[in-house]
């Protein structure tokens, strides 16, 4: 029942409404080179997860008994524990899904807030979520994954919805609230979610978003302007708008159809293998 309701929400967009800013068309190299701070991120990411999953690898033990979240250890003065779990991951689908989050959400954020106010909010948010749960869950607890900080940044959109209607369009509107309601339903549905970084990432998100935001601009004010002359063409602050009413309405919808189906698979399959 939860999916039907979700899949007609998906059919009801007004995709016309919907640009570019969770639509990535970047080759990997431009990808690399526009969102450095992103595609930094999903490297450690992705290392780490091998270096902790590759048998008998002596240093993936070691990098997953240091680094992963235990309230008890951080009571004791191991406060690093606090930082490490945020780019530690050993389960597929929980690697996957915060990669594939971070690498959606991400570059129009680290666009808008450049590239170290980006890596400061990302990490604030993610440590904020962490001290949630030292605080909050017991001492045993144990954990690790980047999903404090991935709903931290769908905090800052939910701040950007409701207060800075300037940084986002209705249609992107639409795409965070979808997948903000998936994802605090599956956290619900399993005992094996950190509730508390969940839920305090999201908070602590939209908390920093009026400091974080406070000179943000959108993406189309971000182009470099030139004078120009009667015979060339210069910037057009309504770029941004115009492009979307040209751009093929079809790869849109099937761009967004892929990107919402993968995200409802890999929470779907999640449950199954925890």
């Amino acid at each position: 029942m939860i999916i039907h309701r979700l899949l007609l929400a998906y059919k009801s967009y007004d995709y016309k409404e919907v640009t570019t800013l969770f639509i990535r068309n970047e080759t990997f190299s431009s990808f690399r080179r526009n969102y450095p701070v992103v595609f930094t991120i999903a490297v450690i990411h992705l290392l780490l997860f091998i270096f902790m999953n590759i048998p008998f690898f002596p240093l993936g033990d070691w990098i997953y008994e240091v680094g992963l979240g235990v309230n008890l250890f951080v009571a004791q003065g191991e406060y690093w524990r606090l930082v490490t779990p945020v780019f530690m991951h050993t389960d597929l689908m929980h690697f996957l899904f915060n990669t594939f989050a971070l690498v959606l959400f991400g570059p129009a954020l680290e666009r808008m807030l450049g590239k170290f106010k980006f890596i400061f909010g990302y990490l604030a948010i993610g440590i904020l979520a962490n001290v949630a749960t030292f605080y909050l869950a017991p001492l045993a607890y144990a954990h690790l994954g980047a999903s404090g900080a991935i709903y931290g940044l769908l905090g800052l959109y939910l701040y950007m919805i409701l207060q800075r209607k300037d940084l986002i369009d209705p249609g992107s509107s639409q795409v965070v609230i979808v997948i903000l309601g998936i994802g605090l339903i599956s956290t619900f549905l399993s005992t094996h979610i950190n509730v508390y970084a969940h839920i305090f990432g999201l908070i602590a998100g939209f908390a920093l978003g009026p400091p974080v935001l406070k000179n943000a601009t959108p993406p189309y004010m971000q182009a470099r302007r030139r004078p120009v002359d009667e015979n060339e063409v210069g910037f057009d602050p309504n770029r941004w708008k115009k492009r979307r009413f040209r751009m093929n309405s079809q790869i849109v919808k099937n761009a967004l159809g892929f990107a919402f189906i993968i995200i409802i698979l890999l929470g779907v399959i999640n449950q199954f293998l925890l």
